[in-house]
Order: structure tokens, then C-alpha cells, then sequence
């Protein structure tokens, strides 16, 4: 993601940068699209699980997969894919991931298992890993002028930072016409959009670095990620297996040690972890990531009560659910305008701390009436907006020029790896919770399965008499109630606990920040 050179041929240069100049709006338009199918697919299926798990008979353990897979992968892939485009170009690498992606959202909108949508998650994150880092390049490469590049940047980051929050919204609607396959197949007509435009006015031009793309440790980052996700599964089953939980801990915590050592020891590290000795720099990765990791988590859960529980369409849950997104993209132009005044770590435990304040608020209110939950959702989305944003600053403004793209990476992976655990530790959270708390009584003869998750419980309730159904339903609805009051309750707080370590180093940060300005 480093900011591509221009040929040495004068006539080419001249040729790009009147192409550029004519068609940078039009450029921005095309990444910023790609951005959004990026993100939003990390969301998109919230209210679809539901109707997926029951047409594909999904276990629970399968279904945090299949949400799982995607952001797993593009974390892991991310870092050294932005070596590959420097390499390579980033408008190949951009154009191959949309011709990628475009194909994984075809066989996901018509898979006929649960482990054919798993595989086709995957391969839609190598396409997003593809395009990724390649979209901020394309933007430096295309605008010129300062000003101009702040807006468009910042445009980007609204996207890339917003756009996930719309998530179960565009599957809501989808839902209440189409089959759960449409989240996946609404992607085809943007890519192809997206895939003519892209080869027609984007510029071409790209140094190629004579950096090497470390395969090896794009491997060993995302066998690590995947290895402690699935340890984090597995543990969190009604009856979980100890032994394949301390195979994948294993095999996980070792990926990840021989991936920091790797890159300490490499000339060319996909990421330099010197960079984390900057306050300002780890703090904006932390905020980034536990940001994701709530707003993302948290909206699983949500629309999984909403639906599960109270009985919503995916529609009228995704509806119920925009003050988030709505809040997240009124947080970022926020944050823009307060960055000057206040400086970024202020915003940042700020921040944090108004979201901190929505969830809680949520916690108390999730059974009030709807214009206090809605006023709880939006401050949750505002706060956490406002805060990755300010993080996104903080980690370009902490890293000095020549690591710039190594830094917009660690923020990528950072949302991703956020995102990732949200859904890993929250959802996993619900299960186990759910698990514990659910108490049937032998005589209603309800098989293990309704203990796996609410969906279970209610597609066994189904194949139950009438009473005895009615009864399952119940005791299931009210266990999940139970688990999902400690899941946003957690959150909260490690919401809470982030905006108090951001104050408390709040001095150290603006130290460090000052020191390399002086610089």
C-alpha cells in the first residue's frame, strides 16, 4: 500500500496523469464501491443466519464459521498482499480481486451446504485481501492536489469504517423479498460495474518493488489467527472438546510467535513491529480493534435477539438496528472537526467512552421503550465512529513516511482482526451462556441439539406437540435473554476498560507525538 511511483517514461507519466486528473472522482467512486462490498460482507449475513441456518442445517458451531471465515482470512492475507501489489500493481491486483470476488459470491449464493459456504466465504476474502490494500493506493495515485486527497481519503475512511455497520440492514431488506443467497448474488451487478469502469479509467501506473511477497508469513499470520479463533470455539461448546482446543491453541499461539520472530529477523517485514513503540500508534491499533470488536460483535447478538427472540423480519431488525451505523457516520466527520482542538488521544478515551456509555446504557434499557434503546444504539455507533476515525489518524500521523503503507495495513488488519474477535469471543460468549443457563425438563424429550443455540432450539421445537413445543420455546428464548445480558454487559465493559488505560497514558501518548514532531 506504499504510494506508487510514476514511470520513468515521460509520455506515459504525462498520459496517467491526465487520465487520472480527468477521472479521479469517478476512480474514487469505483474503490469506494469495492470498500463497501468489502466491508458490508463481514455483516451482511447477520440477519440472514437465521433463515440459512435452518435451510442448510447449520450447526453452531458451523455458523460462527461461516461468519467466521471471511474477516479471518482477510486479516491474515492482507499484510502480504500489499507487498504482492507494489509489486505486481495495485490496479491488477485490485481488478483480479473483483473478478475473484465477484465468482466466490456466486457459488456462496447458491451453496447447498454449510461447508460449501464456509469455502466460498474464503475464497470472497481472498478477493477482498486482493483489492484491500490496493484501494488507498489507487487514491494517492489518483489525486494530486492536498485537498482534494484529504477529502477522498477521508471519504474512504468513512467507508471502510462505517460501511460494515450497514450490514443487517441490506440483508434486512433483501430478506423480506428474496432468499438468504441474495446478500451474495446483490454483489454481481456492482462488481461487473465496478470491473468495466476499473479497467477503463484507472491509472496502470506502479512502480515494481524489488521487496519480496512473504508467503511463508502470510501463512503463519492467518494459521495463528484461525488456530486461536477455533480454540476459542471449541471451548465455548456445551461440551467441548479439550483436546482439539489445545491442538488449535497450540498450533495457533506457535504460528503467530514464529510470525513475530520472522518479521524481527526479516529485512522486508510485513510488519515492523517498532512501529508499536509509539503511544500514539498503539494506542490507535487497540482503539481500532476493540472499536470493531464491539460495534461488529455486538451487532450479531443484537439482531439475533431481535429476531430469535422478539420475533422481528430481517427487515424491522436491520431497521431497528441503523441508529449504529447512522451514529458511526455522523462520528467520523466529528471526529475530524475535533481532532485540531482536542488532539487524538482525547478523542480516542472520549470516544470510547460515550460508546461505552450507549452499550451501558443499552444493557439497562434492552426491554424499555424503543426511543430509549434507539438513543443507546446511536450513542454506541457515534462513539465508536468518532474513535476509528481518531484511531485511523492517530496510526498514519504515529508511523514516519516510509512506513506509511506498512501502517494503513496494520489498520486494515486491525478492523478485520477486531471484527474477527468480536464475533469470536461475543458470539462464542452467547453460546456458552446460552448452553448453561438452558435447563429442559426430560419429560419434553427435546434431543442435545436445542442446547448448541436458540436457532437449534426453535427448529426442534417444530418437530415437538403443542405444548411441548410452546414450553422449549420459551425456556430457550429466556436462556438466551440470560446470556445475552452478560455478552453486552462484558462489551461494555472492556469498553470502558479501554477509554480508562487511553486517559490514564493519555500524557505518554501526546509525549511520544510531540517528540516525533519536533523531530
Amino acid at each position: 500500500m506504499n504510494l506508487p511511483r510514476w514511470p520513468v517514461d515521460p509520455a506515459t507519466r504525462n498520459s496517467v496523469i491526465f487520465m487520472a486528473s480527468a477521472n479521479r472522482w469517478l476512480v474514487l467512486a469505483i474503490v469506494s464501491l469495492a470498500l463497501f462490498l468489502i466491508v458490508i460482507d463481514m455483516t451482511v449475513l447477520y440477519t440472514a443466519l437465521p433463515s440459512l441456518t435452518r435451510d442448510l442445517g447449520a450447526s453452531a458451531a458451523e455458523k460462527l464459521w461461516i461468519v467466521n471465515a471471511y474477516p479471518l482470512v482477510v486479516a491474515g492475507l492482507v499484510p502480504g498482499l500489499g507487498t504482492l501489489g507494489d509489486r505486481l500493481g495495485h490496479k491488477k491486483l485490485f481488478i483480479g480481486g473483483l473478478v475473484v470476488f465477484g465468482l466466490a459470491s456466486l457459488a456462496a449464493a447458491y451453496a447447498w451446504a454449510p461447508s460449501v459456504l464456509i469455502a466460498a466465504r474464503v475464497l470472497l476474502a481472498i478477493g477482498a485481501a486482493m483489492m484491500m490494500p490496493a484501494t488507498l493506493s489507487i487514491i494517492r495515485l489518483t489525486f494530486h492536489d492536498e485537498r482534494e486527497r484529504s477529502l477522498a481519503i477521508g471519504i474512504w475512511a468513512a467507508v471502510a469504517s462505517g460501511g460494515a455497520a450497514f450490514g443487517p440492514i441490506v440483508g434486512g431488506l433483501l430478506l423480506e423479498y428474496f432468499w438468504w443467497g441474495s446478500v451474495f448474488l446483490i454483489n454481481l451487478p456492482i462488481v461487473i460495474i465496478a470491473l468495466v469502469l476499473g479497467v477503463a479509467v484507472i491509472p496502470a501506473a506502479s512502480a515494481r518493488s524489488n521487496r519480496p511477497w512473504d508467503l511463508i508469513a502470510s501463512v503463519q499470520i492467518m494459521t495463528g489467527l484461525v488456530g486461536v479463533a477455533y480454540a476459542i470455539k471449541e471451548l465455548a461448546k456445551p461440551a467441548p472438546s479439550y483436546a482439539a482446543m489445545g491442538t488449535a491453541a497450540f498450533i495457533g499461539v506457535l504460528a503467530l510467535i514464529l510470525f513475530v520472530r520472522r518479521q524481527n529477523r526479516s529485512a522486508h517485514p510485513l510488519i515492523d513491529f517498532k512501529l508499536f513503540r509509539d503511544g500514539g500508534f498503539s494506542a490507535g491499533v487497540a482503539t481500532a480493534l476493540i472499536a470493531s470488536l464491539a460495534i461488529i460483535g455486538v451487532e450479531l447478538v443484537v439482531s439475533q435477539r431481535l429476531q430469535l427472540v422478539l420475533e422481528l423480519s430481517p427487515l424491522q431488525a436491520g431497521l431497528f438496528i441503523l441508529p449504529v451505523p447512522l451514529g458511526a457516520f455522523v462520528g467520523g466527520p466529528l471526529a475530524g472537526i475535533l481532532l485540531p482542538r482536542w488532539g487524538g488521544a482525547v478523542i480516542l478515551w472520549r470516544a470510547m467512552l460515550l460508546a461505552a456509555i450507549g452499550l451501558g446504557g443499552y444493557f439497562f434499557l434492552f426491554e424499555a421503550a424503543a426511543i430509549y434503546q434507539i438513543a443507546s444504539l446511536a450513542a454506541l455507533g457515534m462513539g465508536a465512529g468518532t474513535a476509528m476515525t481518531a484511531a485511523s489518524s492517530m496510526i498514519m500521523l504515529s508511523a514516519p513516511s516510509d512506513r506509511a503503507g506498512m501502517a494503513a495495513s496494520v489498520e486494515e488488519v486491525s478492523y478485520e482482526l477486531g471484527g474477527t474477535f468480536g464475533i469470536a469471543i461475543l458470539g462464542s460468549l452467547l453460546s456458552a451462556v446460552y448452553s448453561a443457563s438452558l435447563v429442559l425438563p426430560v419429560s419434553l424429550g427435546a434431543p442435545d441439539l436445542a442446547y448448541d443455540g436458540l436457532d437449534q432450539a426453535l427448529m426442534v421445537a417444530e418437530r415437538l406437540d403443542g405444548a411441548s413445543a410452546d414450553d422449549l420455546r420459551t425456556l430457550a428464548r429466556a436462556a438466551f435473554d440470560e446470556a445475552f445480558v452478560v455478552v453486552i454487559g462484558v462489551a461494555a465493559a472492556i469498553l470502558i476498560a479501554t477509554a480508562l488505560l487511553i486517559r490514564l497514558n493519555t500524557g505518554r501518548i501526546t509525549a511520544g507525538r510531540e517528540m516525533k514532531h519536533d523531530k
